[in-house]
């Protein structure tokens, strides 16, 4: 009887929706300080942009690679003191789980793990770069997600998940 439970149990284990992290790593990186050295003798009030955006591919029947990319650019007045540009990326194992919330884990909650990472390569070339440090502000990738969601919906958009989903 015990062999029946635990032949049970062990079949509902491979019905629960799996999900895991294999793997981070930096996709691309560049650094860019086309006006050095002369930025370095302006003073340092600079307006920093940040565009990002998201994507994702399937790599087979249950991992995605999730693909953060930012990119920062810098300037002083009209000068751009640096652009930074990366991709994050990460292979995820997802299993069990489709469908709008397969779309919010790859467009949202993925990207959420992969950002820190990213922004600590930004401020590590940043500063390698002789710049102040560079510490973004955390993303509510939840609400961006929504956002573009709600926003193809009103184009007339049916399919809740998108292979490439665009943020500014």
């Amino acid at each position: 009887m015990a062999e029946n439970q635990q032949a049970a149990a062990g079949s509902d284990n491979q019905n629960q929706p799996q999900f895991a992290l294999q793997r981070i790593y930096v996709k691309d990186l560049s650094f860019e300080s086309p006006n050095s050295p002369l930025v370095f003798q302006e003073q340092w009030k600079p307006q920093v942009n940040l565009d990002l955006n998201t994507s994702h591919n399937k790599l087979s029947d249950n991992q995605y690679e999730v693909v953060l990319s930012l990119t920062v650019t810098a300037k002083i007045g009209e000068k751009t003191a640096y652009l930074v540009e990366i991709q994050q990326a990460g292979v995820f194992l997802v299993h069990g789980i489709e469908g709008p919330q397969l779309g919010q884990m790859l467009g949202a909650y993925c990207p959420t793990i992969l950002f820190p990472y990213a922004r600590e390569a930004i401020d590590g070339i940043v500063g390698k770069g002789s710049f102040p440090a560079l510490m973004l502000a955390p993303v509510n990738f939840d609400a961006i997600y929504a956002q573009a969601l709600k926003r193809k919906q009103e184009e007339g958009g049916d399919e809740a998940s998108k292979e490439e989903q665009q943020t500014h």
